[in-house]
């Protein structure tokens, strides 16, 4: 079976942010993307999870998205506009993917 060439994009950022954040894929002609949930992890202000929070608003999210690479550049101009100020990591691989016409 042959496969295509994609990016895939995770971004993980705070649940407050989510909103900015696919409005800024939307602009970026970013068409698909999923959310996970992020139970917990470690990072710069160390060891965190989500046991205790008061909501969902102050937890993390990722956003997963499959993109052709030619709209790499875009979306990352705007993913960026968005992670600057605030917590987010954004991590970028090459990814193989079955029905290009998809993404």
């Amino acid at each position: 079976m042959q496969t295509h060439d994609a990016k895939r994009v995770e971004i993980t950022i705070e649940q407050v942010m989510l909103r900015r954040l696919t409005d800024a894929l939307e602009g970026a002609d970013v068409t698909g993307w999923s959310v996970l949930p992020v139970l917990g992890g470690s990072g710069r202000s160390g060891v965190w999870n989500r046991e205790g929070q008061i909501s969902r608003g102050t937890g993390m999210v990722q956003v997963v998205c499959l993109i052709h690479p030619n709209k790499l550049d875009s979306l990352l101009d705007a993913v960026f506009a968005v992670v600057e100020r605030h917590i987010g990591v954004v991590n970028v691989t090459d990814a193989q993917v079955l029905r290009a016409h998809r993404f």
